[in-house]
């Protein structure tokens, strides 16, 4: 019988001298066939006098992937996020409409 194959341990170094750090509050995804785009960036709410409401949405990074990574992203985005839940409960997530609609009057 043939001894199994060994298996070899690869070291893992991570290089962050080349890393920004940004924050987003919103993403927009756009795909293609072969990728998927995502930008990440703010929303930021203007009322200018004698006009209605508008968003601006500052770009400040944009992730273009290949379906494989975006689905491991998926995944462990996922993990993180049942994780985080089952500490501290349900993350509530409101649509900017509701959040700026005011309350109904009874």
């Amino acid at each position: 019988m043939a001894d199994a194959p060994q298996q070899q341990q690869v070291q893992l170094r991570i290089d962050e001298s080349k890393m920004a750090t940004t924050y987003s509050n919103t993403i927009r995804t756009s795909t293609t066939h072969d990728e998927i785009v995502l930008d990440f960036g703010m929303n930021i709410p203007m009322q200018m006098p004698d006009q209605p409401p508008m968003v601006i949405f500052n770009v400040g990074s944009r992730v273009i992937m290949n379906w494989a990574g975006a689905k491991r992203l998926a995944i462990s985005l996922g993990q993180v996020i049942r994780q985080y839940e089952e500490r501290n409960g349900e993350i509530q997530i409101q649509h900017q409409q509701q959040a700026q609609q005011p309350p109904a009057a009874e």
